[in-house]
């Protein structure tokens, strides 16, 4: 106890040596959140309780040290499912105050901001909160609505229940390809990045075809998401609930759908000729529509969740990130439906220029909201099946 309870206290001075010894050994200085975590893993350490919860305990006990790779790899392998910190008897008010999970999402939003395409834009991810993504796409749909107004196209006219005779097709095409390339290759170039810096620190081994397996079924099931036992993680208490997993499947899977539709429709489009608008029982229709339907219920749950969630569990200065994309997922899909419900009423034109400002908002804001927690932590679970499956050379815990 003696030695645990070293560990966790650090004077100014003892920090300022550390750092002058890291400087001087040529590594890169932790920052105050990636120091707080490295403290807190070395007392998790000394104790191992939580062994078995998740990923992230077993890829501890392969370390001594925890370098700026380990702690970004780590942070980015935690789901925040809030276990850990309702066992631990060294959570606050104890005076260690061990809060993973809270540690790991103030440095999971860092490497987030450290490795973001362009550097410069890196800040947003601090700033895309709910009132800044709303009024994104509240701009962008009061001009789609005042170019129509100015053509006279507003409010009714002849459309025959066709979206393409309010706005053409290759002139949307124009509008949301560099769009959402662009969110594409920014998302790309920070996740290479990331794994270039957490390669190393994870045996360096390249991926094999089981690893790849493993990791790929671990993101599809969000199996970390079930509290380490099956039972469901923890939200605005210590009772256990499956709700955050099914909340995040429903909005997950209900957004590949709706990709899945948009991707069936461009197939039809280019190599058919197929053209919108397409209804049921048509494939784009039967995927847009359930995904529409997962996607409205899925992120009214998280909302409700991310409203009702303890206080020690995350990071609270991301609260408005989260709602941001949370709310542009919503309002996607709510829109989304509307436009179908209502395709053949004079409320068409206004209905299409509100979805699409929705749509726009949400493809500008992708690399730089909430959605770039799926990407970092898929690549941190792939490089964690790799890892495990390479000899531990401490031989101080069990996979």
């Amino acid at each position: 106890m003696q030695q645990l309870d070293q560990r966790s206290r650090s004077t100014p001075l003892e920090a300022l040596t550390r750092d002058a010894r890291a400087l001087a050994n040529g590594d890169t200085v932790l920052s105050a959140p990636e120091a707080e975590v490295a403290r807190q893993l070395q007392i998790c350490n000394a104790c191992r309780y939580c062994e078995g919860f998740c990923a992230v305990f077993p890829a501890m006990t392969r370390r001594l040290e925890f370098g700026k790779a380990d702690i970004h790899y780590l942070a980015n392998l935690c789901h925040n499912c809030g276990a850990c910190l309702h066992a631990c008897q060294y959570a606050p008010p104890h005076e260690f105050a061990v809060n993973v999970p809270q540690a790991m999402a103030q440095v999971r939003v860092q490497t987030y901001v450290d490795y973001a395409w362009p550097p410069a834009l890196g800040a947003l991810y601090q700033r895309n909160g709910l009132t800044l993504s709303l009024a994104l796409a509240a701009g962008l749909a009061i001009f789609l609505l005042s170019a129509l107004a100015l053509n006279g196209t507003l409010w009714g006219g002849d459309l025959r229940g066709n979206f393409y005779n309010v706005f053409p097709h290759n002139l949307l095409v124009g509008l949301f390809a560099p769009v959402f390339l662009f969110a594409v290759l920014a998302l790309g170039l920070g996740v290479r990045r990331f794994w270039r810096e957490v390669t190393p620190a994870t045996t360096g081994a390249p991926v094999s075809g089981p690893a790849a397996a493993e990791a790929t079924s671990d993101v599809l099931r969000l199996k970390y998401l079930d509290g380490g036992h099956g039972e469901g993680c923890h939200n605005a208490d210590d009772e256990y609930t499956m709700a955050r997993r099914r909340a995040h499947h429903l909005t997950f899977y209900g957004f590949m759908l709706c990709f899945a539709a948009t991707s069936v429709a461009t197939v039809y489009h280019y190599a058919f000729g197929w053209t919108a608008p397409y209804d049921l029982p048509s494939l784009p229709k039967l995927l847009g529509v359930a995904g529409g339907l997962s996607l409205l219920m899925g992120t009214a749950g998280l909302f409700k969740l991310n409203l009702q969630r303890h206080p020690l569990h995350g990071d609270a200065s991301q609260k408005p990130m989260d709602r941001g994309f949370i709310a542009l997922l919503f309002f996607a899909s709510l829109t989304g439906l509307a436009l179908w419900l209502a395709r053949g009423s004079v409320a068409l034109p206004s209905l299409l220029a509100v979805h699409l400002g929705v749509v726009m908002a949400l493809f500008a804001t992708l690399p730089y909201g909430k959605f770039a927690h799926g990407i970092f932590r898929s690549a941190a679970l792939l490089r964690h099946a790799v890892e495990k499956r390479q000899p531990d050379r401490l031989g101080l815990g069990a996979d």
